[in-house]
């Protein structure tokens, strides 16, 4: 909570350099959210022995919190409805893009920045922030980091590890905000587009997104940085120290290049986009960035066959361990090789014990079923929610395109989204969004902690 306090009161500083007087929205978020957070922790860190679920429950509950404290500032500074400004800071807190504005130009730019900031700061995870900041070394941060659907360790402690993370980040961050400058951009485009385009968020300040801008340099400086927000930190830790080669050897990195390569080809052969458009494009929707250098309603346009390859990106997502969304390559992976080793096995002499590895890692029966038992999950809900937009009367391929887009936490439109829209369908997305984000498990351990408390608290007053 204090975590999302301070990012609250930052764009002060915008609105301070650009004359605009929307400052108690900040205040009131930033202030509130500080207070809370600090009356949290002074009284209760000392008193709480931290196990898995409890650092789930966290997890779930930080997202639902830092979506409520940008709302606060977004309905001050711009007079939109509680649910409108929800989804909205919902969407760039998870880095899903997706945006309820229709005129983001408009917006003041503390707004801008804070939508920026907020999917910044969402990319590495608002919990991962809390680590790196304000936790001590410990069991504790240990489950914090766990509970937000993160394995990899580069640092033997996960506080070194997040620290370590930190720093990869701020050293993209600047040379993507450098690399933008000289390509032309002012340096508040820059750094907003940065911060967006790197957390893989793409929430842009430009209603045409990447295309205001008209330039194939920032068209390919975008996918460099898509590709690098959505490929693995601890990959990233082994090239920054000079083991460049260790890049390819990455399992998802080398299926992150194969699907690039196949669907940017079917794009190119059977929609007739460009060669340009279409690797923009699959590397957008596959790293669950969302940029775009079309108008959405070029996008509505696009034919069915283009929307579901897209859809498919959206679906899989780029490296478990970085700042994309949606399945992973790593369960993917681990899916398809499951089902070729269960063919192998059927194949062979009873009795033959055949080697599991990825990547040179050796994988349990236990990660083959997470990996199913997520997977379903994922579509489940896909499903769901699916069904919930067509009963509302929108179209099976450009509903399922919206679903895929918001629960991946990726942000391409086929219009669907708008100021308009039915609240329960609204409300089904914002609930992909924080799903897609925290990986499901923590939240449905929210749901049913607070659903528990509930049944305890109706019994007692009987």
């Amino acid at each position: 909570m204090e975590g999302v306090g301070v990012v609250m009161l930052i764009p002060l500083i915008v609105a301070l350099i650009y004359g605009e007087n929307n400052y108690g929205g900040f205040l009131i978020s930033g202030i509130l959210s500080l207070s809370i957070g600090y009356i949290f922790r002074r009284f209760f860190q000392a008193k709480v022995n931290l196990r898995l679920k409890h650092g789930m429950i966290i997890a779930g509950f930080a997202w639902l919190w830092a979506a409520l404290m940008g709302s606060i500032c977004l309905m001050y500074s711009t007079d939109i409805s509680f649910l409108n400004a929800y989804f909205e800071s919902m969407s760039a807190w998870t880095g899903s893009g997706l945006s309820i504005y229709l005129d983001v130009e408009i917006l003041p730019k503390s707004v801008l920045f804070l939508r920026s900031l907020e999917q910044w700061v969402g990319g590495l995870g608002v919990v991962i922030v809390v680590i790196g900041i304000l936790i001590r070394p410990g069991t504790t941060a240990s489950r914090l980091y766990k509970a937000e659907a993160r394995e990899e360790k580069i640092k033997p402690s996960i506080t070194n590890t997040v620290k370590t993370i930190w720093w990869i980040y701020l050293f993209y961050t600047v040379l993507g905000i450098i690399l933008y400058v000289l390509a032309g951009m002012s340096l508040f485009d820059a750094i907003n587009n940065c911060f967006t385009i790197l957390s893989t968020g793409g929430m842009s300040i430009k209603n045409n997104n990447i295309g205001a801008y008209n330039s194939n340099i920032i068209t390919i400086i975008t996918i460099v940085l898509m590709v690098i927000g959505g490929t693995s930190f601890l990959v990233h830790y082994k090239a920054l120290k000079g083991r460049v080669l260790d890049v390819f050897k990455d399992i998802q990195f080398q299926a992150m290049i194969i699907i690039v390569s196949i669907f940017s080809i079917l794009l190119l052969i059977y929609s007739h986009f460009t060669s340009l458009n279409s690797v923009f494009y699959v590397v957008s929707a596959l790293s669950c960035t969302g940029a775009s250098i079309l108008p959405v309603s070029t996008q509505a346009g696009w034919t069915d066959f283009s929307k579901v390859i897209l859809a498919a990106c959206m679906i899989i997502g780029m490296a478990a361990g970085s700042t994309t969304g949606a399945i992973k390559l790593i369960r993917i992976v681990t899916l398809v090789k499951g089902i070729y080793w269960e063919i192998i096995k059927i194949l062979s002499p009873e009795g033959s014990v055949l080697p599991r590895k990825i990547g040179g890692k050796t994988v349990q029966d236990a990660e083959i079923k997470e990996a199913g038992s997520y997977t379903f999950l994922y579509l489940f809900i896909i499903f769901i929610t699916w069904l919930v937009f067509m009963a509302y009367g929108y179209g099976g391929i450009d509903s399922f395109f919206e679903i895929s887009s918001a629960q991946g936490n990726v942000g391409l439109s086929v219009g669907i989204t708008s100021p308009t829209m039915p609240k329960i369908p609204e409300i089904f997305l914002i609930f992909g969004m924080w799903v897609g984000r925290i990986e499901i498990i923590p939240a449905l351990v929210l749901l049913k902690g607070g659903f528990d408390l509930f049944k305890r608290f109706n019994r007692s007053k009987a």
